[in-house]
């Protein structure tokens, strides 16, 4: 999401950070090519005024003129308006749960938009902080839409009201209140019928269910490729709805960004969820200022940390952490290494969370580095015996010609898969001498022991993400960097020696 915007003010931030002074004549032209790439970017036309209006106002003036390094400030300024279009510095907003269980939640929207996905989504969050979640579908007219709500339940593990053919929705939504009254639901997810288009027919019915159900929280579910559509259907049904918030789905197919960086200034209302996959676990809780991050560049390790609390096997870590720490790293390690990237995302996920990772993605493009890879490479080891992948050094020529054969590829790619592990197994063993302190820290900070990662990287900074100093980037780059250049599971070989994605 964002690539274009990315680079865009990327490109405008590098030509501002050669020079030692900014006039205003360059804080001008720098504040014009962020307004064409708001435009580019499909955000409304009077956002856009209102962004460059405000950013204008704070980049002229001593500050920025007689600044040590104005172009920073120049970031500053332009990040601190996306953070305030987004929704502003406030934490990210939850869900609105009633006191008095069950709470009722309303999801709206036009057909197609992935509202029914979006409520198995939810029901899957939901269920995961422990709450007994009861989905009900009130889409009589999309043909098999209550069979795919169930279905959705099944995998989120919650619970689906009974089908009754021909019930009216409204009545649907009686029966789903009542059903967890008796039952004891903490939630209730209500999921409304849409059309393709908006309608009478269709606002009047959502009217009629919003006032039976009386819901804690109404979202709207908007698709966010469809740009200012989006936000003229927000503006729709907000007018005839109490609408509480917004969830903007394939936000990971969404290159410009424009729907989510004009909806909240147009309606007002906050963007609460993003659905970034069509896997069932592919829903996002919107945070403007970590949003606005990615946006300039600097990625969200936070998420990163978050995704890895997730999807990271405790156990599973802590006995790898075992292993590392005594110089143990066989081809099955290297397996699960890159099975964990694919659950965490796969590579452009994880690279999409990386600062200073926009600015290399030439490099990366050119050094093959995707997922398509860590499939090639994974196949190479799933053909490889049990003997093989424990105890590497037998493989002789005929080997290596076998397991090319039964992985589809050629030999080089086996030869550079052994390569690259050998590396990886010199650098832990290297790192064991030390008496697998690293390791132990790198198990903690990813879940292991109470209170997992993010409770101890928020203590870092009082709730918030406390950033590197200069200093500590450069210090993690160099431990990132070993004798055949730049290293992370799955590289294939890695990017040239002395090369540094974290500096500026």
């Amino acid at each position: 999401m964002f690539d274009a915007l990315t680079d865009r003010l990327s490109s405008v931030f590098d030509r501002l950070s050669g020079k030692g002074v900014l006039s205003e004549k360059d804080v001008d032209e720098a504040l014009r090519e962020v307004r064409v790439a708001l435009l580019e970017a499909d955000v409304a036309l009077p956002v856009v005024r209102d962004f460059i209006a405000k950013a204008k106002e704070a980049a002229t003036g001593e500050a920025v003129i007689r600044s040590v390094r104005p172009a920073d400030q120049v970031v500053k300024i332009t990040y601190d308006g996306l953070v305030e279009m987004l929704g502003g510095e406030e934490e990210a907003q939850g869900l609105n749960l009633s006191l008095n269980p069950p709470t009722v939640i309303m999801m709206a929207g036009l057909q197609g938009s992935g509202k029914t996905t979006t409520a198995g989504k939810l029901a899957l969050k939901l269920a995961k902080d422990r709450k007994r979640v009861l989905l009900a579908s009130l889409d009589t007219r999309r043909p098999a839409a209550m069979e795919q709500l169930a279905t959705l339940a099944t995998l989120a593990g919650v619970d689906s009201l009974p089908i009754v053919a021909g019930q009216a929705a409204p009545d649907i939504a009686r029966r789903a209140l009542q059903s967890a009254k008796l039952q004891g639901f903490d939630v209730v997810i209500l999921d409304t019928a849409g059309r393709t288009t908006l309608d009478e027919a269709m606002m009047s019915e959502a009217a009629e269910i919003a006032k039976i159900a009386n819901p804690s929280e109404t979202l709207l579910v908007a698709d966010a490729l469809t740009g200012q559509d989006a936000v003229r259907t927000a503006k729709a049904f907000h007018e005839r709805l109490p609408l509480t918030g917004l969830v903007l789905t394939r936000a990971d197919g969404d290159g410009r960004g424009g729907a989510a960086l004009s909806m909240r200034a147009v309606t007002g209302l906050p963007i609460k969820f993003l659905g970034v996959s069509e896997k069932i676990d592919g829903l996002e809780v919107f945070d403007a200022a970590r949003v606005a991050g990615r946006i300039l560049g600097q990625g969200d390790v936070v998420a990163l940390v978050e995704k890895a609390s997730q999807e990271l096997d405790v156990a599973k870590a802590e006995a790898m952490a075992k292993r590392l720490a005594k110089g143990q790293f066989d081809l099955d390690m290297m397996a699960e290494q890159l099975q964990q990237m694919k659950r965490m995302g796969g590579m452009e996920g994880l690279m999409g969370m990386l600062p200073g990772v926009q600015k290399i993605k030439k490099q990366i493009a050119e050094a093959n580095i995707n997922d398509r890879m860590i499939d090639r490479q994974g196949a190479i080891i799933s053909s490889m015996t049990k003997l093989e992948r424990k105890k590497p050094d037998i493989l002789a020529a005929s080997r290596k010609r076998r397991i090319a054969a039964g992985a589809g590829v050629d030999v080089a790619e086996v030869n550079r898969l052994l390569k690259q592990h050998r590396q990886m197994a010199d650098a832990f063993k290297m790192m064991s001498k030390g008496g697998g302190k690293g390791f132990a820290q790198m198990a903690q900070m990813l879940g292991g022991g109470a209170g997992g990662g993010m409770d101890r990287l928020k203590a870092m900074g009082g709730g918030k993400m406390a950033m590197p100093s200069e200093k500590e980037i450069e210090e993690m780059a160099a431990k990132l960097q070993g004798e055949g250049g730049f290293k992370l599971p799955g590289l294939g070989g890695g990017l040239p020696p002395g090369f540094n994605p974290f500096k500026k």
